[in-house]
């Protein structure tokens, strides 16, 4: 198996948070990732541990990307607090792997003094690009944390409590059937949550609340069309298709993405089935966080052969490229595509 990289490491939020409690801050830190909430959370935390008296004029500099001076940078680094120990510079969404003051920049962090944090704080679509000096330069003089989505039992424990928070109990299948048709991002979830929470009449949310009024993501959707195809509900997954063409927001080339990654998976779940392996490994091939996900996978993966889902990979391959050179309605190549995997289509020769 492939080592893991830097950007594939998971984070371990409580243990980070007791390190920054019992150790104090660090000079530099590089906040980024995915999961918003977590990385709002840890960095009000940072902030309350260097500035204990709170945020003020004289030790509070906050800096706007998506540019950065460099002389604004060191007027700020050089700032001496006022009234408190310590400084603090919050640097939010500045475009790391466009800065044209990066080298003077990098030198200005490596040479941060003791009274001073730095925090870059970037929004969740931003991806370092490792190739570049400054973000080595950065990586090597700070403390960079990769905010992912949380464990399996840290998300759904933070779920109950939520929940809990709300005056509700909610089943354990319920708080699944929630991550797994909501999404796994805490800032996503929560407005699910307030909406359920609402709407549940009894004191413990079900799975039929979560059902009745959650969000349900395109990946979700997609997940279930094609767990009908595998049960042979083909006039079904039709419906559930057309559902989510009809929302304007899911854009055919967007979907067809989305269908290709769940056939990727499948075809993986295949192969497991077939070798007799677990969901472990399906969890570990295709990156998923979450055994009763994984399961689902497993299940629906058994309603192919390996031949089929071979050839679903290559439609969505050439139906992307149909989609992207062929100047052809994206939404009913989208259609053929789905029949096609639908049909059960295979190489002649298979």
């Amino acid at each position: 198996m492939a080592k893991k990289g830097r950007d594939e490491e998971k984070l371990n939020y409580a243990a980070e948070l007791r390190t920054l409690r019992e150790r104090g801050p660090e000079r530099l830190y590089f906040l980024w990732g995915p999961e918003d909430y977590l990385r709002e959370q840890f960095l009000i935390q940072l902030k309350k541990i260097v500035l204990p008296e709170g945020e003020d004029g004289f030790s509070y500099k906050r800096i706007d990307g998506p540019g950065l001076d460099a002389r604004e940078l060191q007027q700020a680094v050089d700032a001496m607090p006022f009234m408190t120990e310590s400084s603090f510079i919050e640097l939010r969404d500045v475009d790391l792997n466009k800065l044209p003051d990066a080298d003077a920049c990098a030198k200005i962090l490596e040479d941060i003094p003791d009274y001073c944090t730095v925090a870059f704080v970037q929004s969740a679509q931003f991806e370092p690009d490792g190739r570049l000096k400054f973000i080595k330069s950065l990586r090597s003089a700070g403390k960079e944390m990769k905010f992912t989505q949380a464990s399996q039992g840290m998300l759904t424990d933070w779920i109950v409590r939520r929940f809990a928070a709300a005056g509700k109990g909610i089943e354990l299948a319920a708080a699944q059937r929630l991550i797994f048709i909501s999404g796994d991002l805490m800032s996503r979830l929560i407005p699910e949550i307030e909406k359920i929470a609402a709407y549940a009449k009894g004191e413990k949310v079900t799975q039929a609340d979560v059902e009745a009024v959650a969000n349900h993501i395109p990946e979700a959707v997609v997940f279930e069309m094609t767990e009908l195809i595998a049960q042979k509900k083909t006039n079904s997954a039709l419906a559930v298709l057309s559902e989510l063409l009809a929302d304007k927001n899911n854009e055919p080339i967007m979907m067809l993405a989305v269908l290709g990654g769940q056939m990727r998976r499948l075809w993986a779940a295949r192969l497991a089935v077939d070798k007799g392996l677990g969901t472990k490994y399906v969890m570990e091939t295709c990156a998923m966080k979450y055994d009763y996900i994984a399961a689902k996978l497993l299940n629906a993966a058994r309603g192919f052969t390996l031949p089929q889902l071979q050839r679903a990979v290559e439609l969505c391959a050439e139906t992307d490229y149909r989609m992207k050179s062929s100047g052809a309605d994206a939404r009913e190549l989208l259609k053929e595509a789905v029949l096609r995997i639908a049909a059960g289509e295979c190489h002649a020769e298979d």
